[in-house]
């Protein structure tokens, strides 16, 4: 009696340009690299979660992957979308792996592999604005979980760096226009623009930005991954600086950038695979192919070499320890002549 394929989940939470194949693609890179007696069958779902869709088709297609028996579910991608799986995976005790910057998500059942991180990237973009000597800001962030968890963490760092907030305004994840947002956050002459939120709304303020001819100094959190998919962006973030999760010096990613180019060429194909690694890994572990049997599985990973983040960034889980990165895992760069470059 041939062994059934381990069944592996993935819940995309908003439409893929490609339909979800540069993710699977680079799974299954990080799931070659462990040698299991059985073989895995991914089984994709594409959700139209929030914010532009809604939790009603997220649960549904979270459901779907439940009845179709997986072991484990990678996804979502965003942290309002992970805060919803996470209640949903611990009543069905099915572990998923979120690759979103929002640590709240994380519960029994629910992993964080850390693309970002709410809490942690603000302190960073504060700490930078004072070592280039800017000490007055303005804020622009999403009306939204992720918005308001950023803009929170951004003001307790400029209390701790000395950095003087003069404004801030919410603005729709979905917004195509911000000038009067920006007209208003001009008014107090800060030395700095600072945007946090998801990065749709991100194009709306560099349009607004240049539209009024303002020379400011702007820094952005992980948002601003999104000129790795949207090249006629890129030019309206011309000198911002921003947060990101790979670093050209990574080993592991020079590794996986000579096999698979296009998988190591950004943040998100870095992740995959490196959550394919984490799954593999599991599988092999396990010694119940079950639910619990995989979260405790997981549970015994330690100090595997990331590819994202600077060199030494290694990942791993433990008991109450549900973050799969530790290290430096956050990156600085800066977009400049059409390409992120690390500062």
């Amino acid at each position: 009696m041939a062994a059934s394929p381990l069944l592996v989940g993935i819940l995309f939470d908003y439409p893929q340009h490609d339909g979800g194949a540069s993710v699977e693609a680079a799974v299954r890179e990080g799931l070659s690299e462990v040698e299991l007696d059985r073989p895995v069958e991914l089984v994709p779902r594409q959700a139209a979660g929030l914010p532009a869709g809604s939790a009603h088709d997220l649960r549904r297609n979270f459901n779907e992957l439940v009845d179709a028996g997986v072991l484990v579910v990678i996804g979502p991608s965003i942290s309002d979308n992970g805060l919803l799986v996470r209640d949903w995976a611990d009543a069905a005790e099915v572990p998923c792996i979120n690759y979103t910057g929002g640590e709240r998500t994380r519960s029994e059942y629910m992993f964080h592999y850390q693309v970002g991180s709410l809490a942690e990237e603000p302190i960073l973009l504060a700490e930078h604005l004072r070592e280039r000597g800017l000490h007055s800001a303005v804020v622009i962030h999403d009306k939204s979980p992720v918005g308001s968890g950023y803009v929170s963490s951004f003001e307790a760092a400029c209390d701790r760096n000395g950095i003087e907030l003069l404004g801030r305004a919410a603005i729709s994840p979905l917004a195509e226009e911000a000038g009067a947002i920006v007209d208003r956050l001009r008014q107090p002459k800060p030395e700095a623009l600072v945007y946090l939120g998801m990065g749709q709304a991100s194009r709306a303020v560099a349009v607004a930005i240049a539209d009024a001819g303002w020379d400011v100094t702007v820094v952005a959190n992980s948002a601003l991954m999104f000129g790795y998919a949207r090249k006629d962006w890129r030019a309206g973030f011309e000198g911002w600086a921003y947060v990101d999760t790979v670093s050209d010096g990574n080993v592991r990613r020079q590794e996986l950038k000579a096999r698979s180019p296009r998988t190591a060429a950004g943040p998100v194909g870095v992740a995959a695979y490196d959550i394919g690694r984490l799954v593999a890994e599991a599988l092999g572990r396990a010694v119940h192919l079950t639910g619990p049997g995989i979260k405790d599985a997981l549970e015994e990973i330690k100090r595997l070499p990331a590819a994202t983040g600077y060199e030494g960034t290694t990942m791993g889980f433990g008991n109450y320890d549900h973050a799969a990165l530790k290290g430096g895992y956050l990156v600085l760069r800066q977009w400049k002549d059409g390409k992120t470059v690390e500062l």
